[in-house]
């Protein structure tokens, strides 16, 4: 086995452990918890972890300068965005701030893809 094949190993166990958590926080928000040990009362510590993660990534992503990459990233980002942003509107919660920010990402987007099919000569 290559490394680069193990590499590809890890990157695929890391999407099947990640997506089987976003399944058991959208199916049953109390066995999400259980399952990754998270308290509640230390969530808003957790979201200062996470923001900073994708501040890194985004500078990870800046720094590469790769188009196909930072396209990727934006439609993450709006994804983050119009989810969050749908949870508290359906709570009955202010969601713009969650809302705008999937905007700006679709915006970020739509450039970054422009400036891909300028780069592509498409």
């Amino acid at each position: 086995m290559t490394l680069a094949t193990l590499v590809t190993v890890c990157a695929v166990i890391t999407v099947m452990i990640l997506a089987s958590l976003a399944f058991a926080f959208w199916s049953n928000p109390a066995r999400g918890l259980a399952q990754t040990t998270h308290r509640i009362e230390l969530l808003p510590l957790v979201l200062a972890d996470r923001y900073m993660a994708f501040a890194l990534l985004a500078m990870a992503v800046l720094f590469l300068g790769d188009l196909a990459l930072m396209a990727v990233f934006f439609a993450v980002c709006a994804f983050m965005g119009f989810a969050d942003g749908l949870i508290y509107a359906r709570a009955g919660h202010p969601h713009m701030k969650h809302t705008i920010s999937g905007v700006l990402s679709v915006i970020a987007l739509g450039v970054t893809l422009a400036a891909l099919i300028v780069e592509k000569g498409l």
